[in-house]
């Protein structure tokens, strides 16, 4: 699975195909959230993630991928300490 998944997105990179793929990119405003990489669906093509889509969340939805957003800053502020 994961090789096809590497496969997919090359696919959309080399046609500009902006296909809707799941992906983790930076999140600059979607759902609420900022300045994180996070797995949302995005548009894929030439430029590699051209849109992070939003979809309609239920808001406990929401809630969770908020949560799972600040698990993220956690773990990278961890990994920062140990440098």
């Amino acid at each position: 699975a994961p090789s096809s998944a590497a496969e997919a997105m090359v696919r959309a990179v080399v046609t500009d195909s902006n296909e809707i793929m799941p992906v983790c990119a930076w999140v600059s405003g979607q759902y609420g959230i900022s300045d994180v990489y996070l797995g949302v669906p995005a548009k894929v093509g030439k430029g590699g993630v051209t849109e992070v889509v939003e979809l309609p969340l239920a808001d406990d939805e929401v809630a969770a991928l908020r949560a799972a957003a600040e698990a993220v800053r956690a773990k990278q502020a961890d990994v920062a300490g140990l440098a």
